[in-house]
């Protein structure tokens, strides 16, 4: 599982190197489509990872806070905060890689004109769970005793 702070940098390492469906390019052609389903609200956002460090096994992937969601420029915004899911799409080129309008797929199902500089979905690749915290604590739910009877019953604020 994922765990991230609101307002901050996500980081993610994932084994997405050794799970790769395009073999045959290299793996600088090779950019990763998330698309994150929050748990309580069902929202859908998507957004391709920034800082890709291919290693052996692993790939790092980050995604940078925003209050406006980016799609291209890796820009995110976990909001509301708690539990999303999370799923990975490997979308690959066979020329110049350029994340932007047009080039590359918008969603998982997104089937761009055959083009080199056009990404092609290769498939999901990893899923999983992310959380995101709140910073200041305002959103949880925090319970408190009833102290004006003797039964205790639970209270929200």
């Amino acid at each position: 599982m994922i765990t991230g702070v609101y307002g901050s940098t996500v980081t993610a390492y994932l084994t997405l190197e050794e799970k790769r469906i395009n073999t045959s390019v290299d793996k600088t052609a090779i950019r990763y489509l998330f698309k994150f389903t929050n748990d309580m609200t069902k929202d859908v956002k998507y957004s391709y990872a920034e800082s890709l460090t291919h290693n052996d096994r692993y790939v790092k992937c980050e995604f940078l806070h925003n209050t406006t969601d980016d799609l291209y420029m890796y820009k995110i915004n976990f909001k509301p905060y708690g539990f999303w899911k999370y799923e990975v799409y490997e979308v690959s080129w066979t020329g110049a890689v350029a994340i932007s309008a047009g080039n590359a797929p918008t969603t998982e199902n997104d089937i761009l004109p055959v083009a080199s500089t056009h990404g092609i979905v290769q498939g999901k690749v990893e899923e999983g769970k992310i959380y995101i915290q709140e910073t200041a604590g305002s959103e949880q739910v925090k319970y408190t005793k009833h102290t004006t009877t003797e039964t205790n019953y639970l209270y929200t604020n």
